[in-house]
């Protein structure tokens, strides 16, 4: 039951690339203290994403680029998320986000959701190249300073997609913006075996008075029908992800299955930067239900740390050898 009711609600959750566009110049020259004061409020802008939400997506197809191509029904759905810092070196910032949901008997179940991984000034980040491959690519040295990236993996810490910005102040408004960013399907989309198979999107993240909102600008893109070799644009697509803070649910859920595998995903993230560290880059298979071809058994290992069938180091054994499996 567990795993057909995790796929059902990731699904409504949310090849030839070219290096992030520079949409912007270097940032401007700023003085030692003005540096320190912008670093300050990006990492308060950063913690404040940590809490416990109601979470509401909104994704519409909105401008079709092709007069064959019919735009989808819009979807609206939302669940509950607890999102932590499970990582804060100053200048590196991990929130581990778990989502809260009840099954069909009404009994809570905690699920790994997604984790964001900040780095400021960065040498590289972690990138999306299509058909199951990442790629460690170089940030060039001048669009590196007063610049953060965001790289976020899947619900077993297998790769998504990375971008890198910067956090500014516009019309009195904090938001930060990625580079041009490509990023697999969405299981939402996957499942359903579209033409397209991308996206090339900007990201944006914002904090609100009463949480924060991702904002996803996603182009959808797929090999050209027409059998041209290039890849062409499908539709354009909005996705508005609304984080309000909410603590009437069962907050204590995710905190007690959190203390319980932490342990384990600290050494899973681990096996998968050590993989990514040695091929500058990872190939594993994407799954249109799990997200990729190792989601499944990952997670459940992490489920039987949890409910103390498993030690966590045997968990952690076993880990290892489903990534040395699925990951090149």
């Amino acid at each position: 039951m567990k795993k057909a009711l995790l796929a059902s609600l990731l699904l409504g959750l949310a090849m030839t690339p070219a290096a992030p566009a520079m949409a912007d110049g270097p940032v401007a020259p700023r003085s030692a203290q003005a540096d320190a004061q912008a670093f300050a409020a990006d990492r308060a802008a950063i913690l404040a994403m940590a809490g416990d939400y109601k979470v509401t997506f909104d994704l519409r197809e909105t401008t079709s680029w092709r007069g064959d191509y019919t735009p989808i029904p819009s979807k609206l759905s939302g669940g509950h998320e607890v999102v932590r810092v499970i990582e804060d070196t100053g200048p590196h910032i991990a929130l581990q986000h778990l989502l809260v949901v009840k099954d069909e008997g009404g009994k809570t179940m905690v699920i790994k959701h997604w984790r964001q991984d900040w780095n400021y000034q960065p040498e590289n980040v972690l990138t999306y190249a299509g058909k199951g491959e990442w790629k460690l690519e170089a940030i060039p040295a001048p669009m590196r300073a007063g610049r953060w990236s965001q790289t976020v993996w899947q619900t077993d810490d297998s790769p998504r997609y990375g971008g890198w910005g910067q956090w500014s102040d516009e019309g009195g408004v904090r938001r930060w913006r990625s580079s041009w960013t490509l990023r697999p399907l969405a299981r939402r989309d996957a499942v359903r075996h579209p033409v397209y198979d991308r996206y090339l999107a900007i990201n944006r993240h914002s904090p609100t008075p009463t949480g924060w909102i991702h904002w996803q600008d996603n182009m959808k893109e797929g090999p050209d029908p027409a059998g041209s070799g290039k890849i062409v644009p499908f539709v354009q697509e909005s996705g508005l992800n609304t984080y309000v803070r909410d603590g009437k649910f069962d907050v204590a859920a995710a905190e007690s299955y959190w203390a319980a595998t932490k342990d384990y995903w600290a050494a899973v993230r681990g096996a998968w930067d050590e993989t990514i560290a040695r091929h500058q880059g990872v190939k594993v298979a994407e799954v249109a239900e799990t997200g990729s071809a190792g989601a499944e058994r990952l997670m459940g290992l992490a489920d039987e740390v949890k409910a103390g069938k498993l030690t966590t180091d045997k968990a952690v054994a076993a880990a290892r050898a489903v990534i040395a499996e699925v990951a090149r």
